[in-house]
């Protein structure tokens, strides 16, 4: 598996609405203009916060999976 930029930045997307759907957040592709800025807040990761630490494991669990795909390296 070849992994560069755009296909990190597809996987970082995509874990943004896993972790909507995880928190109770309705995020839909497209127009969000309707949710609370609070929602977005949580949703954009704010270090330190419930979101962040998700988007960590996330992250953590991507590298490491193509780590052992590609013989140790990203």
């Amino acid at each position: 598996m070849n992994s560069g930029p755009q296909e990190y930045a597809q996987y970082l997307n995509n874990a943004k609405y896993e972790v909507a759907n995880e928190l109770g957040i309705q995020l839909n592709k497209g127009y969000n203009g309707d949710i609370t800025s609070r929602d977005a807040g949580r949703i954009g990761g704010q270090i330190g916060g419930k979101i962040g630490g998700n988007m960590v494991k996330k992250m953590i669990e991507f590298a490491e999976s193509n780590m052992v795909n590609n013989g140790g390296r990203l």
